[in-house]
């Protein structure tokens, strides 16, 4: 099928950029003349996508071409995320809600899919929401019968969270119903890691602390990982995904009966692979 058909207007540079990264889940390397024919745009434009991807750690480009990336060496920052697969992460959030209750206590970590939950804990009431994210604090601190703790700890600017001993130590004070754990890099081989060592204390102080920890994951995050493991992905009692997922890792974590729920995300028209 030709890449633009059934499609009315061209798509945006997030949007050909995440079609981008779907391509190379399922060819792991592409040559950028391949790029070209699949996506219906210039060798200067997919040029141009590929240095965007590789500035966000997500793909890494080699001679005549992109692969897929493996270790992820540095997380995105803040800015950068908040525009990296927004609809997934919506539909993960939904998904995720289902866990809340009324009159309970929960973590929400640092990052823009945790940040995704914040409309859904508006809506219950007597909550009391943990966390060390600089921007869901502010968001909840407007909603009036939520109470906030923020952890404290050393500030990372470009992730705007806490990290390190202090926040860590906070978590430790308290009991939590139910901890919300974002990742940047997960799959079955190395579990939760991240490439940030002082995130890794206040992970694990969260779910240490919690009577259920749950794993919010996009797919797009899968087959990466960092150089610190935080958990194994048995360690969670459900993990939250979106349908980009490969099929194969889905039967993986079946067969470990790793809890895993899938969240539906609207189609945005991946343009068939020629063989």
């Amino acid at each position: 099928m030709p890449p633009e058909e059934g499609r009315d207007t061209p798509l945006i540079p997030d949007q050909r950029r995440e079609l981008l990264i779907t391509l190379l889940r399922q060819h792991a390397v592409l040559s950028v003349h391949q790029l070209t024919e699949l996506l219906a745009v210039s060798h200067m434009t997919v040029r141009r996508d590929i240095a965007a991807l590789e500035r966000q750690g997500r793909a890494v480009s080699v001679p005549g071409g992109v692969r897929i990336a493996g270790q992820l060496h540095q997380e995105p920052s803040f800015v950068d995320k908040s525009t990296m697969d927004t609809p997934a992460k919506l539909a993960i959030a939904e998904l995720a809600a289902s866990f809340l209750h009324d009159d309970t206590t929960v973590y929400l970590d640092a990052g823009t899919t945790c940040q995704a939950l914040v409309p859904h804990l508006a809506k219950r009431r007597g909550m009391t929401v943990v966390t060390n994210d600089f921007t869901s604090a502010n968001s909840l601190m407007a909603v009036p019968g939520v109470e906030v703790i923020h952890t404290g700890g050393r500030v990372e600017p470009a992730n705007r969270s806490a990290v390190g001993q202090l926040a860590a130590a906070t978590l430790g004070q308290l009991a939590l119903d139910i901890a919300f754990v974002s990742t940047s890099s997960w799959d079955l081989r190395h579990g939760v890691t991240t490439p940030s060592a002082a995130k890794v204390e206040v992970k694990r102080a969260a779910m240490a602390v919690a009577a259920r920890t749950v794993l919010v994951g996009g797919s797009a995050k899968y087959g990466s990982f960092g150089s610190y493991r935080v958990a194994g992905l048995e360690d969670f009692d459900a993990i939250v995904t979106d349908t980009g997922l490969p099929a194969t890792a889905r039967e993986a974590l079946a067969a470990q009966d790793v809890d895993t729920l899938i969240a539906p995300v609207p189609d945005r028209g991946v343009p068939e692979t020629r063989p």
